[in-house]
């Protein structure tokens, strides 16, 4: 049986992956460039996303330093006036954390996060959450997994990891902890062949962790 669960947070216990996407969108119709929604997903495996677009179509790095903020501003906009609550993830937290210690590894930036969780019960069901400034490599590089691993003080045997992107999945798979995929709209033309298990909600791991 798992005795621990490190979660990915956008996509998974918030959705937020497609107003992160807008956000990235709005910023270069700003400078006069189209995002391609599908490159954009592609891009977003290697961690460029919305820039590598911006940088193929000749946009110099002021300028892309520049529209960055203005991505940011546009997201917390939307994160402040869009619904982005997953039917479900709290009463699954609740009943998960009758038989499992968890975490949030997030590469959400902490003002972000901040914002997310002023009025959402998510956090209350977790023993920490490491955000993009706790920790140097982000994923695909095992670090962020390695380093809930060491906080929590557990085995990769004994741990779960859950995620949403194939980014995620190979920073699971690289630190050696098995990894759940639950399915999000946004990112499921991803290769996931490497994920030990799939699901469509986060309820069903209540079985996964007790089998």
């Amino acid at each position: 049986m798992k005795k621990y669960i490190l979660f990915d947070h956008d996509g998974v216990l918030v959705d937020t992956e497609f107003w992160y996407y807008k956000a990235g969108e709005r910023a270069l119709v700003d400078i006069g460039l189209t995002l391609d929604k599908e490159q954009y997903v592609r891009d977003m495996n290697q961690g460029s996303g919305t820039w590598a677009q911006a940088r193929a179509a000749g946009i110099d790095e002021q300028t892309i330093g520049r529209q960055r903020a203005v991505r940011d501003a546009y997201y917390q906009e939307y994160l402040r006036t869009e619904a982005i609550d997953i039917d479900g993830v709290v009463d699954a937290l609740a009943e998960l954390s009758r038989y499992v210690r968890m975490a949030i590894v997030t590469t959400a930036k902490r003002a972000d996060f901040e914002i997310i969780h002023e009025k959402r019960q998510i956090s209350r069901y977790m023993d920490f959450v490491l955000v993009r400034e706790d920790y140097r490599l982000a994923k695909p590089h095992p670090e962020p997994y390695l380093t809930g691993l060491k906080r929590l003080g557990a085995g990769r045997a004994e741990t779960l990891v859950v995620e949403d992107s194939l980014r995620g999945l190979n920073s699971a798979v690289a630190a050696g902890i098995d990894c759940v995929i639950v399915h999000n709209e946004f990112t499921r033309s991803h290769d996931f062949s490497a994920a030990s298990h799939r699901i469509d909600t986060l309820i069903e791991l209540t079985e996964i962790i007790r089998r």
